[in-house]
């Protein structure tokens, strides 16, 4: 039983590596396809939301109403808007807002911030001071410098006084905090995560197992903190307190980003790197109310506003396609089995 168990172990074995092996292939060849034809352009894709919340408000009443009772609730549709519509006088001018709806769902080294520059620039061409700008926001941080340019892609609307409303139904904590305190007003849902005010890095050194391979690493810089801590080199008590150092500087660098942000925001208690849940946040006015993103673009459609989401797509050649594919079918497999392996150490 067990030399049978062995072969069919030996034969998955063998199964994941050839299949490894030919998705290694495609994406090289994928990746070679796409050299020297220049960066792939992308378009910006709108959608009506108002649009089609009310299609799907009809199609729910087409199905669940009884036709009398359909047929008397469109007939008082027909003069209600009949009725608004008389009600408008020639010198009636008003300006119906516009709401537009941007998603942002940031990694570690917030790579969506590509896009987001370009549903950022391509708002800002038709947004007006009356508009309103909804971002659904999800990122639990990353890198300090790539949110610190996804920030500041935010900004430009602030720079323009076009009011910015971020809505985090899932988690804005850290870098994710860092975009999401610039917003005018800043909605959770109740058990969203938010804060994370601090700044973390780890670097691992291997330096004793190498000595002890007698392996000799020549480490050479020009400047006194070129390098401070290395993975391989011998690191100094001088070099740790430097990067210690840098580490302290860039919190404080963040504590000041959060300040002028949300002045009201009391910033020693909420440095600390701790989290907390939207119903504790709100105490700590980290955010100004508590709810989802799909309420509040109800109550935008309950007010008639036009509400486009607006998002930046890129066309991809051919190659890239079998490329991104390869990707995801290593990926996927590569999720699937940390899945097992969580719900094996976590069960239930």
């Amino acid at each position: 039983m067990l030399e049978f168990l062995f072969e069919i172990g030996l034969f998955l074995v063998k199964v994941v590596i050839l299949v490894g092996g030919v998705l290694a292939i495609v994406a090289g060849v994928a990746a070679a396809g796409g050299k020297g034809k220049g960066e792939a352009k992308g378009q910006i894709k709108v959608r009506n939301l108002a649009d089609e919340y009310k299609n799907n408000q009809r199609t729910l009443e087409e199905t669940i109403l009884e036709s009398d009772e359909l047929k008397k609730k469109r007939k008082q549709e027909k003069k209600d808007a009949k009725a608004k519509k008389k009600a408008k006088t020639e010198d009636d001018h008003e300006i119906k807002s516009r709401v537009y709806v941007l998603d942002f769902h940031g990694d570690i080294r917030a790579s969506a911030v590509s896009r987001l520059r370009e549903e950022v620039t391509a708002v800002l061409g038709q947004a007006r001071t009356e508009d309103e700008v909804v971002v659904r926001l999800e990122s639990s941080g990353g890198m300090v410098h790539t949110y610190g340019l996804a920030s500041s892609q935010l900004q430009r609307f602030r720079d323009q006084s076009i009011p910015l409303t971020i809505a985090v139904d899932k988690v804005a904590a850290s870098g994710g905090y860092m975009m999401a305190c610039l917003a005018d007003k800043l909605i959770a849902a109740p058990f969203a995560i938010l804060g994370s005010v601090g700044v973390m890095a780890q670097i691992p050194n291997i330096n004793r197992l190498l000595k002890k391979h007698d392996v000799d690493i020549e480490l050479h810089t020009a400047g006194e903190y070129k390098r401070t801590l290395t993975v391989m080199g011998e690191n100094t008590e001088k070099g740790r307190e430097k990067f210690i150092e840098d580490l302290e500087k860039t919190h404080e660098l963040f504590k000041d980003f959060v300040v002028r942000a949300r002045p009201n925001v009391d910033v020693e208690q909420i440095s600390t790197g701790e989290i907390w849940y939207g119903t504790q946040a709100i105490g700590k006015q980290l955010i100004d109310e508590l709810k989802t993103s799909d309420a509040y673009l109800t109550d935008c459609f309950a007010r008639e506003q036009d509400v486009y989401h607006i998002s930046w797509t890129e066309k991809k050649t051919l190659p890239q396609k079998f490329g991104l594919a390869a990707q995801h079918a290593v990926g996927g497999s590569l999720n699937s089995l940390w899945e097992k392996l969580v719900s094996s150490r976590f069960p239930g």
